[in-house]
Order: C-alpha cells, then sequence, then structure tokens
C-alpha cells in the first residue's frame, strides 16, 4: 500500500521492541509521527481513513496478546516550552511523544515543582493524560491544565480540559466513551515556584529521605528518593520484560476493610474518604502465595508481587491468563476484585 503523504507507510512491523514486556507482535501498517500537521493531512487520506487506528506511545503500559491488524501511528511528536508564567508558577506544553522521565528531569533543572514525585515512570507524556498516571500521593490530574489531542478519523483537533477529560483513579474519557479515538499531540501543566509544596507523606519517601541523609528536602531530593524507591522495587524492562503495575489498587467500603482488618491484623488501608478505603494490590497478592511465582517463561516479579514479567519468550496470552488467575484467586480468599492497570491489546492467535 503507498502513501501519497510525506509519512512513510509500513507493512507487517514486528512490535517485540517496542513494548516493555518485549512480547513478540506484529501490526498490519506503521507509522512514526513526529509532526502534527504532517499527521494531519495523512489521516485526512481517503485511504487511510478506511483504516483501523491504534496510538503507541513508550509501550509501557500495554500487554500484547497478538498481533495489532491496523494501522499502528507512533506518537513521536516532540516540543518542550513555556507558554504562560507569573510569579508562582510557569505552564508548559510539552509534546506527546516525548518521554515522560525526560521531561520530569526537564522540570527540575528548571526547579520548577509537581512532577517529582512522578519520576521513572516509563511511558511518553501523551499517554500520561489517558491513564491519569499517579505515583506516591500525586496525579496527573493534579497539575494539568489542558491537552490538544487529534481526532484518528476525521483529523480535527480538540482541546480538553480537566472537566472533559473526566479525570479518575488511573482513568480518563480516553480509556472510556473517547477510547481509540484521538492521538494526543500536546499537554500543557502548570508547575511551582520555589517555595514549593512537597508531598513526602506518602508511601517510603520520608524513609528514604532519612536514608539518604536529607534534613531539608528539595524537589529535586524529592525526585531521588522517588527514583530509588521505584529501583529497588520494580524491575528494569531492559533486564526483564515487564509493564511495571499490573494491576490498580483496588478500593473497597470501609465496612468491608474492617472486617478484613479484624482477619489480617497486617492488611494496609489508606483513606480515600470517609466511607472507602484503597488496598495495596500488591500486598494482597503477595499473601495469597504469588510473589516470585514462575510458571514456564513467566511470572510474579520476586520482589513486587504487583509486577508480572517475562522471564524470556512468554506469549502475551499466558501472561493474560495468569493476571486472570491472581485475581480469581484474591477474589477468593479476601472477597476483593482486583483490575488490571495495563491495557490489553491485539487479537488473540
Amino acid at each position: 500500500m503507498n502513501s501519497a503523504t510525506p509519512i512513510a507507510l509500513q507493512e507487517n512491523i514486528s512490535l517485540r521492541h517496542l513494548n516493555t514486556f518485549g512480547l513478540e507482535a506484529s501490526c498490519r501498517y506503521y507509522v512514526a509521527a513526529d509532526e502534527a500537521n504532517t499527521l494531519q493531512t495523512f489521516l485526512q487520506t481517503s485511504e487511510i481513513q478506511a483504516l483501523p487506528k491504534f496510538v503507541l506511545g513508550g509501550g509501557s503500559n500495554m500487554l500484547l496478546v497478538g498481533d495489532i491488524d491496523a494501522l499502528l501511528i507512533h506518537n513521536k511528536i516532540l516540543g518542550r516550552s513555556v507558554i504562560a508564567e507569573d510569579a508562582q508558577s510557569v505552564v508548559v506544553a510539552i509534546g506527546g511523544g516525548e518521554v515522560w522521565h525526560e521531561i520530569v528531569l526537564w522540570t527540575l533543572e528548571n526547579d520548577w515543582g509537581g512532577l517529582e514525585n512522578l519520576s521513572l515512570i516509563p511511558g511518553s507524556v501523551g499517554a500520561s493524560p489517558i491513564q491519569n498516571i499517579g505515583a506516591y500521593g500525586v496525579e496527573i490530574k493534579d497539575i494539568f491544565v489542558s491537552l490538544q489531542a487529534m481526532h484518528l478519523q476525521t483529523g480535527e483537533i480538540r482541546a480538553f480540559g480537566p472537566d472533559e477529560c473526566q479525570f479518575g483513579y488511573r482513568d480518563s474519557v480516553f480509556k472510556r466513551d473517547l477510547r481509540g479515538q484521538y492521538i494526543i499531540t500536546q499537554v500543557y501543566f502548570r508547575l511551582s515556584k520555589a517555595p514549593h509544596a512537597l508531598h513526602t507523606d506518602y508511601g517510603a519517601i520520608k524513609e528514604e529521605l532519612d536514608r539518604q541523609g536529607v534534613t531539608v528536602p528539595t524537589i529535586q531530593a524529592v525526585s531521588k528518593a522517588v527514583v530509588a524507591i521505584r529501583q529497588s522495587k520494580l524491575p528494569d524492562p531492559a533486564v526483564i520484560g515487564n509493564a511495571g503495575s499490573f494491576f490498580k489498587n483496588p478500593e473497597i467500603p470501609l465496612a468491608q476493610f474492617e472486617a478484613l482488618k479484624a482477619l489480617h491484623p497486617s492488611l494496609p488501608g489508606y483513606v480515600v474518604d470517609a466511607q472507602t478505603m484503597k488496598v495495596p494490590a500488591g500486598w494482597l497478592i503477595e499473601q495469597a502465595g504469588w510473589k516470585g511465582k514462575r510458571i514456564g517463561n513467566h511470572g510474579v516479579h520476586a520482589q513486587q508481587a504487583l509486577v508480572l514479567v517475562n522471564h524470556g519468550g512468554a506469549k502475551g496470552a499466558d501472561i493474560l491468563a495468569l493476571s486472570s488467575e491472581i485475581m480469581a484467586d484474591v477474589l477468593q480468599k479476601y472477597g476483593i476484585h482486583l483490575d488490571r492497570e495495563v491495557n490489553v491489546v491485539g487479537t488473540v492467535a
């Protein structure tokens, strides 16, 4: 198939190096989109409009269970700039194809606060609002201003504010009503200038700062602590295939939490609101006996029960089946339903 646009269209491309699980799969067609204008023109051609489409960012939050019979659009749209500034804050515009952690480092170099707790999260900037990524008490919605997105069928560009994004826990309208309809070309964040309001109460940040001898923390020190914690818990995808946290932390009614706490005194919990508690999925999975379990060439990571891994040569369908077994076991033992955080993609062979 020949493309009449400046974007080069390729066929039957392997995706093994484009997903952090390192799973073998292919896509029917592939394009790398590095400019919004050329992508818009490309999408408006009749032969391209007829194709089903799939957007790929960093490949870090998906489980490929088979080939993608569609046009895969790889978001490589770059750019970073300050578009507004006052005495307290700056608003930055970031291209959807930028690597998330590289942007975090850029903001730290400029002493702009807001992203430090989200250090070392894999993936692209364009994927961050789709997932409403979060860590250590901070979520994208906390510093989000708006985004620009291009409709994959028409090429029309639309702005989305916080309300239109309908952010939830690891969720947004782009995972529900608008799933698969847009590619995010630019995201706008409002970041603080010093003095910064630090978020160090969640997880082990305070303990890590103490371990590093930090008595007066800065956003740079918080980022360094978060990086150290993540590196101690989460495996490097370059060493062993994984997609980070595979499951969401479930939220359950307070009455259910209290009943479980009576049976399992070590059960951790975090207050969501007066009637809801969040329970660490990793604790449930570990207590159910899955941590470190290996089944052939895939399994559960030995240091972090939230992480499913590809030891080499695994199939996505096998990892999916393992996740279903874990979910069923946790439901049977604790009465808690786990949801997958990763996106399951492709057609099972």
